[in-house]
């Protein structure tokens, strides 16, 4: 089943995480927010995948070279694959402030694999996704290499147009699929799935022949086809890509690379999965914030906006820039905020260097103005507040709010419209 309309729901799902920051472009430098999108690092995936009866190549992971070396060893293997492990893409193409040249390296000698992954661990390790002084090497993987003779895209997403999760492959793997939806849409095959069914046989068969298997491959890649859709269901995933599905000289179908995404919503029984996110690559302010149930996105302005909703930051980020400023972040309280997420609100957002002033926009539906109030004050008066602070309140129990900042004493300028409050805080810094 290959249309156009296939090509944009494989698209929407899969450019759904960069789609949502796309407001920022305009603001340089930005940092993504890391904790509402678990990182896994891709041993950790491959790990998941093992678990679930998916084929993938041998593999162990070490932390220092000699582990690396005996590692090597112990899989003999006819040629080896060692892996810098860090969260960011472009690692073959890296380079390493030890000199070593790339984050991917194949060898047949399993004895260099030490002296490689000496160069490796310990080290940054740069990349054109990285900060500009790189990543930290802590992990290696050493992996079997294995050979393939054919590459295949396969998928599993979350669409809201079926109203659940549809498979979406291609017989033109190893690539980027938006370019593959772009050149060649025919090559885009899209198979829905009966949430309560499951993945039936005939349409593991019909997308295995699809991906261009044939003979005994096909049986084999349809029976990875619904293992694939199993470790779906068990980890409460949103996507599963395996980019390459490929095939071997020795007739198997392995999953090379894949990427995981998970429903946030449910770590609350996928605690095991959950706790393996690693933070280590976050920025600090970010980690900071997640642990308060903050989103927070550090810019280069700075204007620090505190708002309840990504609608309403976005909104605010637009129209300081409109009026000559420049927003230093995106932090959004949320729905059902408590004091104590706003004093440490406060906290974060004041102990950035950048920021001259802050802007807080608040429109109370779930969220109690009064609270928000009680909150500023006491950050205020605790944190001995140095710059500017503008409010603008409206919603729930505003006056009782705006009540309780103009008894406060404090030097709070409030304004009457998100238009006013935005102008407000450029003035104050340009004072």
């Amino acid at each position: 089943m290959a249309a156009s309309m296939v090509s944009q729901a494989a698209l929407r799902g899969l450019q759904l995480s960069s789609s949502k920051h796309l407001f920022l472009d305009k603001f340089k430098g930005y940092r993504l927010s890391s904790r509402r999108w678990l990182n896994l690092q891709e041993y950790q995936s491959k790990k998941l995948m093992e678990q679930s009866g998916v084929a993938v190549q041998r593999f162990y992971v070490a932390d220092t070279a000699s582990e690396a070396l005996e590692a090597a060893k112990r899989l003999n293997a006819k040629e080896i694959v060692l892996k810098a492990q860090i969260l960011a893409g472009g690692r073959g193409k890296g380079v390493f402030d030890s000199g070593l040249k790339g984050g991917v390296h194949l060898t047949k000698d399993p004895t260099v694999v030490g002296d490689l992954a000496k160069k490796m661990l310990g080290f940054n390790l740069s990349t054109k996704q990285t900060p500009k002084e790189g990543v930290k090497v802590k992990t290696v993987m050493v992996a079997e290499a294995l050979d393939i003779t054919r590459e295949t895209y396969f998928a599993i997403l979350m669409d809201r147009s079926c109203n659940g999760p549809v498979m979406v492959g291609s017989p033109q793997g190893g690539m980027d699929i938006e370019e593959v939806a772009a050149s060649t849409p025919e090559l885009i095959f899209k198979e829905v799935i009966d949430i309560f069914e499951g993945v039936r046989e005939d349409q593991a068969l019909r997308m295995a022949s699809n991906l261009g298997f044939k003979g005994p491959l096909e049986r084999q890649a349809a029976d990875q086809i619904k293992k694939l859709y199993d470790l779906f269901l068990k980890v409460d995933a949103t996507q599963v890509e395996v980019n390459p599905l490929g095939e071997t000289p020795e007739g198997q179908v392995v999953c090379f690379d894949a990427k995981i995404n998970f429903d946030d919503n449910a770590e609350f029984r996928q605690k095991a999965v959950f706790a393996m996110d690693d933070m280590s690559e976050s920025d600090p302010t970010e980690s900071e914030a997640a642990k308060w149930d903050l989103k927070y996105i550090g810019l280069d302005g700075n204007i620090a906006c505190f708002v309840n909703g990504a609608g309403l930051a976005m909104a605010t980020c637009d129209i300081i820039d409109l009026h000559g400023g420049k927003p230093a972040n995106f932090l959004d309280l949320g729905g059902g905020v408590q004091e104590r997420q706003v004093y440490e609100a406060f906290k974060l957002l004041t102990a950035d260097p950048k920021v001259e002033a802050i802007l807080v926009n608040i429109f109370g539906g779930i969220v109690n103005c009064a609270i928000i109030a009680n909150g500023i004050t006491k950050a205020c008066r605790e944190l001995e507040l140095k710059v500017p602070l503008v409010v603008r309140l409206e919603g729930t129990n505003v006056q009782e709010a705006k009540r309780i900042l103009a008894e406060s004493g404090l030097p709070i300028t409030s304004a009457e419209n998100l238009e006013d409050a935005a102008k407000k805080a450029v003035a104050a810094i340009k004072k």
